[in-house]
Parts: C-alpha cells; structure tokens; sequence
C-alpha cells in the first residue's frame, strides 16, 4: 500500500512539473467523458419524451383512424381541378364499423368504444376569431386522451342526450378567444350557431406524428362539442363542405375516430389483431382507415432508444480514443524527456516492472482526472441546456419557429442523464488510458540503463 501511494505521489509530481501540457493532453479525456455523457442525456431525453408521447395515447388503447384515400381520378372534375361539388367524397369509419367492432371485440372496458368526429372551423367571440379543430365526442373522451381540466367540467352524457349547445374549450382556444375574460358561461360562435362555455381543459402536449402513425394532433386548440349536436347541426347527413386550394369539396365521413380500451396490457396486441382482421373485412375494397396501437409504439420507442444509444455512444466514443491517442503521444515524448532520470532509477535498483508501473500509473492519473472532470461537465448538461433553450426563446427563436413542430419537440425536450453512463464513461476513461499508457510504458522500461545515464 505504501508503495502504490509512493508511485502515485511520484506520478502526480511528474505531471505537476508541467501543469500545461497535463492539461492540454488532459482536455481529450475532459471532452470524451463530458460527450458521451452529454449524448447519451439527450439522447434518453428525446427517447423519453417520445414514450411520453406514446403513453399520452393509452398504452391500453387501441386506435381506429379514418383515412382520406387519394382522389379518384375516374370522378368528375370541377373547372378548378379539384372532385365535382355535387359529389361527395365517402370514406372513413362508418356507424356498422362502430356496431359491429362494439359486438365483436371482447375485453374492453365498461367504457367501450368512444367515437370522435373532427371539423376544422372557424370559431369566433365577439372580435376574437381562430380556426379551431371542432371535436364532436363523448364524455369519455377526457379520460380515454388523458385530458384534465382547468376550471369548472367537460362534457356529461346529459349534454349528449339533449344534444345541447354546449362547448369545452382547449387552454390556447381559450386564450386566443378570451384574452382577459374568463370563458365560463360565455357565448362562442361554430357555424350558424352559438355554444355556451362551460369548462376549459389544461394544457397538454401534443402528440404530432407519433410513431409515424397519427396526424398531428394539437390538444391545445380544440373545441369539443357533443358528438349528437355536431352531427345534427354541422354536417348535413355526415357531409361537410371544405374549401382548399380555391376548390369547393364535399366529404362524408362519419366518425374520424374510434378509441377502443382493453381491460388489460396482456390483451392489446391480441385484441388489436382482431381489430385489424374486422376492418380488414368491413373494408376490403378501399384502405380508407388505420389502426395505431400506442403499446406497439411504445415498444418500437424503447427499441430506437437502445440503437440511439448505441450509436450516440459510439461517436462520442471515438472522441475518448482521440483523447488516448494524444496520452500515449504525450507519454512517448516525456520518455524521452527523462531518459536520464529513468537510468538513474535503474542504477539505484529499480527494476523494470518498477519503471512500467510508475509511467502507467502516471497515465492513469491523467486519465482519471479527465475521467472526473468530464463526469462534472457532463451531468451539468441538462442545466446548460435548459440555459440554451432560455436563451434561444428569448433572442433566437420567433413565435412562428418556437410553435413549429420541431420548435416544441425542441423546446419540450429535457436530457435526462442515464446514471449508469457516469461510471461506464470514467471506467472507460481509465481504462483508455491504460491502453494507450502500455507502449509509453514499455518503452521506457527497455532503456539501457548505461546509455540512459549518458544521456544528457
């Protein structure tokens, strides 16, 4: 023991002799350790916030999406070259869809099915106006989203029943429409037709592209309505008028969205193989739907995490044999710098493994200071982040780039630093140093200690 702290004590001694080039070869390992820490922070970070996004679905749930087919290119055009205004385009999941999977599919919840049908519109109070995604659902829909509320109540099956004028405005649409007032009991204006306020639901994050799978979908924008008064007053026999690109177009769609819960986690993937095989069969002829299975996703999440990992490590990685390669140049050049102490040593008795030992263990000195000052740097990220993102908010980034997709998945993201990256990283380190620490070592070590003493 006495003799290891001896050796240490030497070796610290040695490198203290030139305090600036230990510390500029000290840099490689400080910027190694500090990387792979830090990547693999935002790494877990981007990958968690992407479960997040998955599990806001219901990792119970399983979803059933109408999708627009392309146009028909046998349909009659209008002179502006969109589908003929007299014809309405018929897709979707239809009212036997919803019978026949409520009949068929087993262990699901007393909740059952819950059916969504989505209007993008213009809403107004007063001077205010948005356009806004008009949600026409079910009571259950705030439970099934994993929705809260912020003041008073969303919709109740009464308000279903009674087809009432009633409307839950989203925590932005609230804003934009109710900039000082407060909402509840106010009037808005959807269509031809005034809805009173009676609750605001809290902000939550969106769940854009999800897995590739699902349109983006702002929650923070919504109007919802009861499905029965948007169905009797907003479309005319399921069929709404849309306006794009300078053409007139009519659709016909029935329900946007089916959310199916399972009694338990051990049952989706099976009940959503039934699921897919009862549209496959009420829908052979068009492919007008998709079924997205948010457990399914967040498998593929935790896959994609692991390669991310994988990969980030890697490249920070290298930045670690960079920092080695630069140790073992340092450690060349210092040999032949003492050669005449080293053949003093030999002559006082030193022997060989003596002399081995004292330059690796410099080495591993100067890797492991690296190792803990790069371990220091890297758990700091997520400050630092946070930091970066205070400061692009505020002088960078304008609202139209702070709002964009990238702008939240940006500004939502929070590196999470893996704990078992801190040890792996400075073991890593150390051992990095042992490496590329052997030759200097070695080489030292077969000096003749004659010719090492007449070295001048």
């Amino acid at each position: 023991m006495l003799k290891l702290f001896r050796t240490i004590s030497l070796a610290l001694k040695s490198l203290l002799l030139h305090k600036l080039r230990s510390g500029l070869t000290m840099l490689g390992i400080v910027f190694g350790v500090f990387s792979v820490i830090a990547m693999l922070a935002i790494g877990e970070g981007a990958s968690k916030q992407a479960q997040q996004q998955v599990l806001s679905l219901g990792a119970t749930n399983i979803i059933v999406r109408s999708v627009k087919p392309p146009d028909d290119p046998s349909a009659n055009q209008s002179s502006g070259g969109g589908r003929s205004s007299m014809v309405p385009l018929r897709y979707g999941l239809t009212r036997q869809d919803y019978k026949i999977l409520a009949d068929t599919i087993p262990n699901l919840t007393g909740k059952g099915l819950v059916p969504v049908r989505e209007l993008i519109m213009e809403v107004r109070h007063d001077e205010h106006v948005t356009n806004a995604r008009v949600v026409g659902c079910t009571a259950d829909y705030l439970e099934m989203n994993h929705l809260g509320m912020a003041s008073e109540r969303f919709l109740s099956d009464r308000d279903c029943t009674d087809m009432a004028n009633v409307a839950v405005l989203a925590q932005e649409t609230a804003q934009t429409l109710f900039p000082i007032n407060n909402p509840i009991g106010e009037s808005i204006q959807i269509g031809a037709r005034a809805y009173r306020v009676i609750g605001v639901t809290q902000s939550r994050t969106a769940s854009a592209a999800v897995g590739g799978s699902l349109s983006g979908q702002d929650f923070n924008k919504d109007v919802y309505i009861p499905l029965p008064t948007l169905q009797a007053r907003l479309t005319a026999g399921d069929i709404f008028a849309k306006f794009s690109s300078g053409n007139f177009n009519l659709e016909s769609v029935v329900y946007n969205q089916i959310t199916l819960q399972v009694k338990s986690l051990d049952d989706v993937v099976r009940t959503a193989e039934v699921v897919r095989e009862t549209m496959e069969r009420t829908h052979a002829t068009k492919k007008d739907y998709a079924v997205v299975v948010p457990l399914e996703l967040l498998k593929q999440a935790e896959q994609l995490r692991n390669i991310f990992n994988i990969v980030l490590g890697s490249i920070a990685g290298i930045s670690l044999l960079v920092g080695g390669i630069g140790i073992m140049n340092i450690m060349l050049a210092t040999v032949t710098e003492r050669t005449r102490e080293i053949g003093i040593r030999r002559a006082l008795g030193a022997r060989r493994r003596d002399i081995i030992w004292q330059f690796i263990t410099e080495t591993i000195v100067l890797s492991g200071t690296g190792g803990l000052v790069g371990m220091i740097m890297g758990v700091m990220t997520p400050v630092v982040f946070s930091a970066a993102k205070s400061i692009l908010v505020k002088y960078v980034l304008d609202a139209s780039s702070a709002s964009s997709e990238m702008g939240k998945m940006f500004l939502g993201m929070e590196p999470t630093i893996a704990v078992w990256s801190l040890p792996v990283a400075f073991g890593f380190s150390v051992f990095t140093g042992l490496v590329f620490g052997v030759y200097p070592a070695n080489a030292a070590a077969k000096l003749d200690p004659i010719e090492a003493l007449r070295h001048s």
